[in-house]
C-alpha cells in the first residue's frame, strides 16, 4: 500500500495523547514505524522506555521532555531522539495549546512502563 492517510489512520488514545499510526506493519511498512502524535494541554505520560530508539519531529506546538534524566523543550521543527532503552517522560509544554509531533521508530518495538513490556498498539 503506497499511501497511507492520516484520515483513515486508526486512532488510539492514553491519557491526553492521540496516536494515529501512518506507517507501521499493518498499514504496510516492514521496517518503520511511523505516526501523527497529538498531545493535550498540560498532559504528560508516565515515565517509560522503548528497546528501539524514537525520534519526535515537532510539528506544531511545544513538548516537553526528560530524556535520561536531562529535560528538553522542543518547537516547531525540532526533534527529539531517545535512545533505546533510556527513560523518556514527554508532554505540552504549554497548558492551553495542543502540540502534535511525528514520531519515527522501528517496526516490532516493544514499551516498558513500570514491571510491563508490551508492543504498542500504535506501532503494530
Amino acid at each position: 500500500m503506497p499511501l497511507s492517510t492520516l484520515a483513515e489512520a486508526p486512532l488510539f488514545t492514553v491519557e491526553g495523547f492521540a496516536f494515529h499510526p501512518l506507517a507501521v506493519p499493518s498499514r504496510g511498512s516492514a521496517e518503520l514505524a511511523i505516526w501523527a502524535l497529538d498531545i493535550d494541554p498540560g498532559a504528560r505520560s508516565a515515565p517509560h522506555s522503548m528497546d528501539r530508539e524514537e525520534v519526535f519531529v515537532v510539528v506544531s506546538g511545544r513538548i516537553a521532555a526528560t530524556v535520561a534524566g536531562v529535560d528538553v523543550v522542543a518547537g516547531a521543527g525540532d526533534a527529539i531522539v531517545v535512545p533505546p532503552h533510556a527513560q523518556l517522560q514527554l508532554g505540552n509544554a504549554s497548558a492551553e495549546e495542543p502540540a502534535r509531533a511525528t514520531v519515527v521508530t522501528s517496526a516490532g518495538m516493544l514499551a516498558t512502563v513500570g514491571d510491563d513490556t508490551f508492543p504498542p498498539p500504535w506501532a503494530q
